[in-house]
């Protein structure tokens, strides 16, 4: 990442947390409006449907509000943010008793009825085995492949060593590999 723009990112977010900590509402809603379609986003990629993943990023933004007070700093903010959403979407998936198949509302259309189906095909395929596969396989797919994170920043969501996320971003992976052989 360039210095500049994750700098100012995390700088901006810095100056955000101290005026809501002080009780700015503004700064709150911006932080959370800053945040919010990225923790959308990875909760639908892991709970597998856009129900609940409203309700994991509703939780996570509530919890926001309060949690903030007890944010230190020693992490990066988007670390521990996408840290508590992915944790909350384990919780949600281990009560859970079944799989729902997860919708992906970023499919690419292409040109042709045939191609267009097939291609939807394919992405409802990958992304219901994405939700198939164990949460311990699933986060560091989501993290990295989709939502395009490094094995570091990873890592530190995931409180484990960046060589732990590569050994499961490589066992998922393969599984997925397995689970979709049909389409290659």
């Amino acid at each position: 990442m360039s210095p500049g723009r994750g700098g100012l990112d995390a700088a901006a977010d810095a100056w955000l947390i101290e005026k809501a900590k002080e009780g700015t509402p503004e700064a709150y809603e911006e932080l959370v409006r800053r945040h919010r379609d990225r923790i959308y986003r990875i909760a639908l990629r892991m709970v597998g449907n856009s129900h609940d993943a409203e309700d994991v990023a509703q939780d996570v933004v509530l919890t926001l509000f309060t949690a903030l007070v007890g944010f230190s700093g020693g992490a990066k903010f988007t670390t521990w943010i996408y840290r508590v959403v992915v944790n909350r979407c384990i919780n949600l998936i281990n009560k859970r008793q079944g799989h729902e198949p997860l919708e992906d509302p970023d499919v690419a259309t292409t040109p042709g009825a045939d191609r267009q189906a097939e291609a939807r095909g394919q992405v409802k395929a990958a992304m219901a085995a994405v939700t198939e596969l164990p949460t311990e396989l699933r986060a560091p797919v989501v993290l990295v492949d989709i939502e395009q994170m490094s094995y570091q920043e990873v890592a530190a969501i995931l409180n484990v060593s960046e060589a732990t996320v590569r050994g499961r971003l490589h066992r998922g992976r393969r599984k997925l590999l397995e689970t979709l052989r049909e389409w290659t």
